[in-house]
């Protein structure tokens, strides 16, 4: 596998991790229940949302870095 691959889909993971943790917080603050399906619904939408976003950003922040600033000669 394409460590760029490899990469978006771990910081993927991360975010359906990340939103899981926080459904479980709320639920134990508010006293309120999310049915499973919700919580696997929405989990699944973040982590395909955290793969793409992090797949379009590496694309353009790398190249951001690879062009010369406008003030900076050649």
């Amino acid at each position: 596998m394409d460590d760029r691959t490899r990469e978006s889909l771990l910081w993927g993971v991360v975010g359906t991790l990340s939103f899981l943790v926080l459904v479980q917080g709320y639920e134990l603050l508010a006293a309120a229940t999310v049915t499973v399906g919700v919580k696997a619904g929405v989990a699944l939408v973040v982590g395909v949302t955290t793969t793409t976003v992090t797949t379009v950003a590496r694309d353009r922040l790398l190249d951001a870095r690879r062009r010369p600033a406008e003030n900076e000669s050649p």
